[in-house]
């Protein structure tokens, strides 16, 4: 058994933050073709890799068999800001293979701001956590942690602190216990912005990749080092974002949600390997 299949196994078996996190990180420059589209074909093979990897599983329909059964009530929360939403590629990708494990369609919904009151999301049994990565006025970056907050009726209760308690959301009775798959959507991420809503060409950059993990934590400790990389690549130093996502941190040592050490977090890297950064 490889390195990845040996740690997917563990996570399968339940070994949780007590013992470290595993997070893959899969890449393809050909995911985006020479005007910028995703190339829907290399997306779709982009996750079932990663999955794969993630689950130790060596077919795709047993991976994700691992992860929902064909009984479950699928959730897949989404994002729909509209300068970077989860791409739509993405979103179909993962339908699909849930669809090809035989959960019917009308168990199945995407959704972002309208998960409170979209009836599969209210009688769910799995939910998928799906979002692009990028830097956040309110919370340093957004993440996975921080996309479960239309779960909660009044988000802006969330926002003191740079969204320090945003693993409480995950303790409400919809999400609790509920989220098989993270996925930072890293195909061109935003790795700095200044202000509510900011958002600039500029500061994003084709790195073609998908950042999977069961944890939460892990996965967006991870995403920020990227991006905190870039940023030192691009100004020459870490430049000073609004806050610093220590909601990351608070989420693990407060809310027992996962893994942020770095140094328990195994990066398992598989594809383009030329400017990974990490």
């Amino acid at each position: 058994m490889g390195l990845g299949a040996a740690l997917g196994a563990a996570w399968a078996r339940g070994v949780g933050a007590s013992e470290g996190a595993l997070v893959v990180l899969v890449r393809d420059p050909e995911v985006l073709d020479p005007h910028g589209r995703i190339r829907a074909e290399r997306l779709g093979s982009m996750l079932d890799q990663g999955v794969k990897l993630l689950l130790g599983r060596a077919d795709v329909t047993e991976a994700w068999s691992a992860l929902v059964g064909s009984q479950d009530v699928v959730g897949i929360k989404s994002n729909v800001w509209h300068y970077l939403p989860t791409p739509r590629e993405l979103e179909e990708a993962i339908v699909a293979r849930l669809r090809g494990i035989g959960v019917s369609p009308e168990r199945i919904s995407v959704d972002d701001r309208g998960v409170r009151a979209n009836p599969v999301f209210q009688n769910s049994t799995a939910l998928i956590n799906v979002r692009p990565l990028r830097t956040h006025f309110w919370s340093g970056i957004g993440g996975c942690i921080k996309n479960y907050i239309m779960f909660v009726p009044n988000p802006s209760m969330y926002h003191p602190e740079g969204c320090a308690h945003l693993g409480a959301v995950w303790k409400e009775p919809m999400v609790k216990g509920k989220t098989r798959l993270n996925i930072l959507c890293a195909i061109t991420p935003q790795f700095y912005g200044r202000g509510p809503h900011f958002f600039d060409r500029r500061y994003t950059w084709p790195y073609c990749g998908l950042i999977l993990s069961l944890d939460p934590v892990a996965a967006d400790s991870v995403g920020a080092r990227l991006l905190s990389v870039k940023r030192r690549e691009h100004f020459g130093e870490d430049k000073p974002l609004d806050v610093t996502p220590h909601h990351i941190e608070v989420a693990h040592h407060t809310y027992g949600l996962g893994v942020s050490d770095p140094a328990r977090i195994r990066l398992l890297k598989v594809g383009w390997t030329e400017a990974s950064l990490i």
